[in-house]
């Protein structure tokens, strides 16, 4: 079996069954797939604002591009981490692609300031839980929040994926657990 691993003793729980989903075992990559589609979905529902239906369709997205994508993995990270950046890459293509589609309808500043508010519109005397409350925060404060809260993304790496300023990300971040703050204080 010819070797992919940039380091022959790296070695993860997924390297074998790589190993044969490269060479067009679709079994190997199903078991992939039901090992790691848990964490994935969970980054995308986050990244869509809780839109259960916009994360499975993310999902089966970011599984079709990493079997295409399959040949490219160099082994150098271990197969869910690499997948779980392609994954993230692709809710935030998507979120770009609904972004501009929102710039041609009407004007950002009014989106923007629409979804703001709809942030704070908490039914009087509920709490919203964490979950809740991410899904409810503007799309670039929640991108940032679940990339480098929840995810662990550095603000560099946040800056190089979204396209935004390393700044804009801290901005950002700064915004969002402020939102949630007030939104769960309510």
């Amino acid at each position: 079996m010819a070797s992919w691993k940039a380091d022959a003793s790296y070695h993860d729980e997924d390297s074998d069954l790589v190993d044969s989903a490269r060479e067009g075992d679709c079994i190997a990559f199903e078991k992939l797939y039901r090992r790691h589609r848990d964490r994935i979905y969970a980054l995308l529902w986050r990244l869509s604002g809780g839109d259960s239906a916009l994360a499975e369709d993310l999902l089966q997205e970011s599984f079709v591009r990493a079997w295409q994508k399959l040949g490219s993995f160099r082994g150098e990270s271990k197969f869910g981490t690499w997948l779980h950046r392609l994954s993230a890459n692709v809710g935030l293509s998507d979120r770009r692609t609904r972004l501009r589609r929102v710039e041609h309808e009407r004007d950002m500043t009014d989106a923007t300031d629409r979804t703001a508010t709809g942030a704070r519109d908490v039914v009087a005397g509920k709490r919203m839980d964490l979950e809740q409350a991410i899904s409810k925060l503007p799309e670039r404060a929640r991108t940032v929040l679940v990339l480098y809260d929840i995810e662990g993304y550095s603000h560099a790496e946040i800056a190089e994926t979204t396209g935004m300023a390393i700044g804009s990300s801290k901005a950002q971040l700064h915004r969002a657990r402020k939102l949630i703050r007030e939104n769960l204080d309510s």
